[in-house]
């Protein structure tokens, strides 16, 4: 069932690929048909819980909802509906069939707990009974009453257990501690102006973040994690208006810059424990789409500089066939025997190719 549900998945995907990668202004092409037909199949596809949990399906269906083509963006948005409303009924099932097996657990063990007592009551009629009529009655009756209370023990402690850990209450040790409502201050201006700035930057994240990790970032404490941050930039650095200074700056741009939103996450959410924030260079602490231009930048500076390499000379004797242009550098390097002719190397000073000939 569930390498159905992935195959008629990949078909409709690889059409809609297709159709996008057409575009266009036709009204209606193969490949986006193609689609629809795949899209209405998994519409008629019986899936449960399960399978959808598994194969996360439904999560790579969520594209098709940005299709250019506004027949597979529609009909995919309506078949994402109906499996969430799947997921919902069934796990509203799963709660109600839960709640109802603890009662009649608890039904149980009531009349059990009863019928216990019954039970004792009869053995201590029976033994003041058998107590008047016997020398030995004395100490029959206390190993006796001894044994019915040990029984009485054992099952207090069993259902105690068992009522722990259905409901799951959490020990003393375990308890997490409560959810910060507003900023901790330590009647120091310039610290608390540090925690007031993390704790604004931190708080934006709720609006950032995908529907995915909405949960999780709900669930963190934006004003606890400020004030563990500027707690370990003040007991490892002083103040801010020290020495320090700039590495100060350089965490707080990072934090608060609207294009590194990334970075901003992983310190909220704990990715990033505050005593690691300080051994992060400016470089680390950057976004991805920074990081990748300074790759480039250092690309592009290590290509240029060259130090070492033979002397090059501009001509326009050459000319490139990926632009088309006629501004080449050149220089020749004797690679094979003496007898050989010397190989020309070639660069396009307009965009960057490369290519050699003898």
């Amino acid at each position: 069932m569930e390498t159905e549900l992935k195959q008629l998945f990949e078909a409709a995907k690889k059409a809609a690929d297709a159709a996008a990668v057409e575009g266009g202004n036709a009204e209606s092409l193969p490949e986006e048909d193609r689609c629809i037909d795949a899209l209405k199949a998994l519409k008629k596809f019986p899936v449960n819980y399960q399978v959808l949990v598994s194969t996360q399906v439904g999560k790579r269906l969520r594209q098709l909802t940005k299709h250019p083509r506004k027949k597979i963006q529609s009909l995919a948005s309506e078949l994402v509906e109906i499996w969430k409303n799947i997921i919902v009924e069934e796990t509203l099932k799963n709660k109600k069939n839960g709640s109802l097996d603890t009662k009649e657990s608890l039904k149980s063990e009531h009349g059990t707990d009863t019928s216990d007592k019954k039970v004792q009551r009869v053995n201590s009629i029976k033994i003041e009974k058998h107590g008047h009529g016997a020398t030995s009655s004395s100490s029959d009756k206390k190993i006796n009453v001894v044994k019915v209370e040990k029984r009485e023990d054992l099952k207090v402690e069993r259902v105690t257990k068992e009522e722990n850990n259905r409901t799951n209450k959490p020990t003393a040790n375990n308890v997490a501690p409560p959810k910060l409502t507003s900023l901790v201050y330590c009647k120091d201006p310039v610290r608390d102006k540090i925690r007031e700035l993390l704790s604004e930057a931190l708080c934006k994240v709720s609006g950032e973040v995908e529907d995915e990790l909405r949960g999780e970032v709900d669930a963190s404490d934006p004003y606890r994690v400020a004030v563990s941050v500027e707690s370990a930039m003040f007991e490892k650095w002083g103040r801010s208006n020290g020495a320090q200074k700039f590495k100060y700056r350089s965490i707080m741009f990072n934090i608060k810059d609207p294009k590194n939103p990334d970075f901003r996450r992983k310190v909220l959410l704990g990715h990033v424990k505050p005593e690691r924030i300080l051994e992060l260079t400016p470089e680390e602490m950057a976004s991805t789409d920074r990081q990748m231009e300074n790759v480039k930048i250092k690309e592009k500076a290590l290509f240029d500089c060259e130090r070492g390499a033979a002397p090059k000379a501009t001509t326009d004797q050459f000319k490139c066939g990926r632009c088309g242009k006629r501004q080449c550098t050149y220089y020749q390097l004797q690679t094979r025997s003496a007898d050989e002719p010397m190989t020309t190397f070639v660069t396009c000073v307009n965009c960057d190719n490369h290519w050699k000939f003898c």
